[in-house]
Parts: C-alpha cells; structure tokens; sequence
C-alpha cells in the first residue's frame, strides 16, 4: 500500500470522526434545547434572536448564530474549533446546497497578533467549516471559499474572528 491510500485513509477517517463529533455535539444540543423548553414538541426551529448573537460574540468562546440568513462562526482567540450546535444553525445552507444552490465561505480574524498567522488561522477556519458541511453531505463542488478582499473583519476582537457562510444563487 502507498503512502499516498494511507492519506487517502486518513483523510476519510478524520472527515468522518470530524462529522461523528458535530452530529453528537449536534444532537445533544438539540436535545438540551428540547428539555429546556419542557419537552413540548415543536414543528419549525426558530432562528437565534439578534441580541443574543451579539453577546455570544463578545465573549471569546466559540459561538455560531444565524443572522438575516447568514450562519456566524465565531472562534475563540487562536482557535479553529467549531462551536456546539453547528450543523444545527447550518440547516437551511445545508438543505439550499444539497437543493442545488452554492454556499459561500468567507474567514475573518481580528487585528491582534501576527498578520500572517491570522490570515491562516482564518483559513483554517473556514476549512473547519467546510469539513462540517462535508460531513453533513454537502458536496464540495456546492461550496466556495471566497476570500474577502478585507480580511481582518469589523467589531471587536471576538466579532472579527469568525466565518460567514451565505446561500449564493
């Protein structure tokens, strides 16, 4: 066997183990949710509020939020892991992509620290969100990594380091 079906395999098998832990993460945020509000069975999810999604993002924990139809990745200083509840809030891109229509990812970092390394740490980023989308099914022929011409992004600190993913046509 070549080294070469050894990264092959390797690949498979961190894409995979990546997607087991966001369904698990996933699901039991979802089931958290579900006791919080006593159990009642609902039929629509709603979107995160806006206000929340603020002060989720001036923290430096990891967070994600929907905003006018945008899902929010925020990151904690340094760090590339996704927040609990990922492929939760990417259920409408999710569902847009595997109906035909491309997603967009865009990365951001804040303005502390060395330029370069941000700009990987960014990138990073995004990748960490492509691999969830991978993993959820989305094919990565749907998805674009769209570098933004700025890429240290607007707000404070914890705002700017996040990615954005949007539903193009």
């Amino acid at each position: 066997m070549s080294s070469q079906d050894n990264e092959v395999e390797y690949r498979v098998v961190a894409v995979l183990l990546v997607a087991v832990i966001v369904l698990v993460t996933g699901f039991a945020v979802g089931l958290g949710i579900h006791k919080s509000r006593g159990g009642a069975p609902t039929t629509q999810m709603a979107a995160p509020a806006a206000a929340p999604a603020v002060a989720a993002a001036m923290s430096d924990d990891a967070s994600v939020v929907v905003e006018n139809g945008v899902v929010k990745f925020y990151f904690a200083s340094g760090k590339a892991d996704l927040a609990a509840g990922a492929l939760v809030a990417l259920g409408d891109a999710i569902a847009a992509a595997k109906a035909g229509k491309r997603l967009v990812l865009s990365g951001f970092h804040d303005a502390t620290g060395d330029p370069a390394f941000n700009a990987e740490l960014a990138k990073k980023r995004a990748l960490a969100v492509r691999d969830a989308l991978v993993g959820a099914g989305v094919a990565e022929s749907s998805m674009e990594l769209k570098k933004p011409e700025q890429t240290t992004g607007t707000g404070n600190d914890a705002e700017a380091r996040r990615v954005e993913v949007m539903i193009a046509g």
